[in-house]
């Protein structure tokens, strides 16, 4: 049988690692649907272009927020714009035809934009001016990312610990 420390420790440490899942889980969905909630507030403002005036002004400042050069990323370039081209469907529309397709391009642009060092999940909670705090205290930006965020986060919350003395240590 474990003795008390021992126990402790490791239901501590189950927990914890459960608590990194759902909390990295959480900042991703929680990112995901605020970038969708940001695009599709934005395209309301421009609906009144037209589709192709809305999608490139969205688009442009959509790029411009993420400091990527359309000419240097033209294959996520080609997919932002076919996913603002679906919001801009959705928001004049919606429906479950209009919602799926809006799933699919986003699915697109993933698959074009995502690699193991960055998702759009990342990029909505690393770049814009709309992140929530407590997504950095999950994942801090890398550094050059939050350019208009001075005060960020460097590590993750549980990594931050108690003074080394308490843990027995000079």
């Amino acid at each position: 049988m474990p003795h008390m420390l021992e126990d402790f420790t490791a239901k501590a440490e189950a927990s914890i690692a459960a608590m990194k899942a759902a909390a990295a889980q959480a900042r991703r969905y929680h990112a995901a649907a605020e970038l969708t909630r940001h695009m599709l507030l934005t395209m309301q403002k421009f609906m009144d272009r037209g589709k192709d005036a809305a999608v490139a002004a969205v688009v442009e400042d959509w790029m411009g927020a993420w400091h990527l050069d359309p000419e240097a990323w033209p294959e996520i370039a080609a997919e932002m714009k076919a996913l603002t081209g679906a919001y801009y469907d959705y928001c004049k529309a919606p429906s479950d035809d209009t919602d799926a397709a809006l799933r699919a391009a986003w699915d697109a642009l993933k698959a074009v934009h995502d690699t193991p060092e960055r998702t759009l999940e990342d990029q909505m909670a690393w770049r814009s001016v709309c992140a929530h705090g407590w997504w950095g205290d999950v994942s801090p930006a890398p550094a050059g990312y939050r350019d208009h965020d001075a005060d960020r986060a460097t590590e993750p919350f549980w990594d931050k610990a108690c003074p080394p003395q308490c843990l027995g240590q000079p």
